[in-house]
């Protein structure tokens, strides 16, 4: 709940050759669908005949956009938007997106998510250069390298395909000028990106969800390397990047994405059904009861249980009706806010030998605390499984894990961690298993988290900006003023 692993954040556009759709309208319901994948800011950006007016903010996407702002946004015939988790740059303002730029060569508005792996050596660059950084993050480099190559390139797409021999790392962006929209994935393609279809308009979402929500037909995914470009005349391609088979984050099935969403071809919810499947294969253990963590331990809980023949049951409630907290560094503090957010079902579990499915273990702050709501619950004894392998190594490429010094895993043996969480027993997935749980998937994963091996060169060290921690301890301060 409190311990999980976290992604950077979830991209949409709209074009709509009609204008019959509130483009901004069907924005704000793709960031609803996929507010999962970043809560600490929003934005959305909006083309009203060449002229981009946006809006942004940190929060979530029904606070940040209220009726009144809403109501202010015009009814153009392109946007895009941006729900953001911060990896790289910290929480403020200055780092929300979408990034609008205006210069010479007409305006531009940025989301993306991902993670450039020379992101510092690029800025470096651009500010020897004169460039003016507003944040910390690399969405401002990846503008930034843009619109340097726009400076000399015939046209934006050109100037995204050159900045695509520069940019290094995970990327997936939407990004919109005065006439186009165009969608982009980095040659490995780390992270997801999708394109939709509806009576004359064209979308792109990092996931199908987004895509149901505004009842539009799911087209593919956007090939890694390629660059999409729509504009009046319809939809077309650019792959000179393209080439390679994709290695997407295998926790994109394991964690990230919604369960009604599918990737490259493949069901989450399934997948996730496998996971278990898989752990009750590899870590059997006589039990009377199977139950997963919300959200995404349930499809794996119910994968095991099947699997098993242990009967499936719902062992925990999650209080979806509260917004975020700021977590104390105390104790109680930190209990307390688990038990906020999730109650244990005595019903379910009082008496009774439960296997407790979870999606992953990262720093194990907070396991044992929810390990406690089922042994007040009453549960005789509590086997924990986990969906996936344990972290071992850093990941540079969109999610939070920049260093093995927090890994639980990197520094406590299985039996170590299972007398620090109180459990009778603890199983990982194997990393031969993971790769194999998204069935028909229409490319490969990067696994480089569990095993060390990456399919992309990654840095020595992972740089971060000198200013990053002053701005983002002075937001969080004034985020926490605000709270009632």
């Amino acid at each position: 709940m409190l311990d999980n692993l976290h992604e950077e954040c979830g991209v949409f556009g709209i074009y709509d050759r009609g204008q019959t759709a509130n483009v901004a309208a069907s924005c704000y319901y793709a960031l609803c669908a996929l507010q999962h994948r970043g809560q600490e800011s929003c934005g959305i950006a909006v083309n009203d005949d060449g002229v981009i007016f946006t809006h942004r903010d940190c929060g979530l996407v029904r606070d940040v956009f209220t009726p009144e702002v809403m109501g202010k946004l015009p009814n153009g015939h392109m946007a895009v938007g941006h729900t953001r988790y911060s990896t790289t740059g910290g929480q403020n303002i200055s780092n929300a997106q979408p990034l609008v730029v205006r210069h010479i060569k007409g305006h531009m508005a940025l989301a993306h998510n991902g993670n450039l792996t020379n992101a510092q050596e690029l800025r470096e660059g651009l500010e020897m250069e004169g460039a003016i950084f507003h944040g910390t993050s690399d969405t401002e480099v990846i503008a930034y390298t843009i619109t340097r190559e726009r400076l000399s390139a015939p046209s934006i797409e050109a100037a995204v395909e050159r900045a695509m021999v520069r940019l290094k790392g995970a990327y997936s962006l939407v990004l919109m000028s005065p006439q186009k929209l165009i969608a982009a994935r980095d040659p490995v393609g780390f992270r997801p990106l999708c394109i939709g279809e509806k009576d004359g308009q064209t979308l792109f979402a990092s996931e199908s969800c987004a895509l149901d929500t505004l009842g539009a037909r799911y087209v593919r995914e956007i090939e890694p390397g390629e660059i999409v470009v729509v504009d009046e005349n319809g939809m077309r391609s650019i792959r000179t990047h393209c080439g390679s088979k994709g290695h997407l984050c295998v926790f994109e099935f394991v964690y990230f994405a919604r369960s009604d969403s599918s990737i490259e071809g493949a069901s989450v919810h399934i997948a996730r059904e496998r996971a278990g499947a898989y752990l009750a294969l590899e870590h059997p253990v006589q039990a009377d009861v199977v139950i997963g963590v919300p959200d995404s331990g349930l499809d794996a809980a119910l994968g095991f249980a099947r699997q098993s023949g242990i009967p499936y049951g719902m062992g925990f409630v999650k209080n979806r009706y509260i917004g975020r907290t700021f977590i104390q560094p105390t104790q109680n503090e930190r209990e307390n806010s688990v038990r906020i957010k999730l109650n244990a079902m005595a019903s379910t579990v009082k008496g009774k030998r439960v296997v407790m499915v979870d999606d992953s273990i990262v720093r194990g702050t907070t396991c044992r605390y929810i390990v406690n709501l089922l042994r007040e619950a009453g549960a005789k004894e509590v086997h924990m499984r986990i969906s996936s392998p344990p972290f071992l190594h850093p990941c540079y490429f969109g999610t939070d894990i920049d260093s093995r010094d927090k890994l639980v895993a990197c520094h406590h043996t299985v039996p170590e961690m299972c007398e620090m969480f109180g459990v009778d027993s603890l199983g990982y997935l194997s990393v031969e298993s993971v790769q194999k749980i998204a069935e028909g998937a229409n490319c490969e994963f990067c696994v480089g988290c569990f095993n060390g091996t990456y399919p992309a060169q990654v840095p020595e060290t992972m740089k971060k900006d000198k200013f990053e921690q002053r701005l983002g301890l002075r937001e969080k301060k004034r985020l926490q003023q605000q709270q009632p």
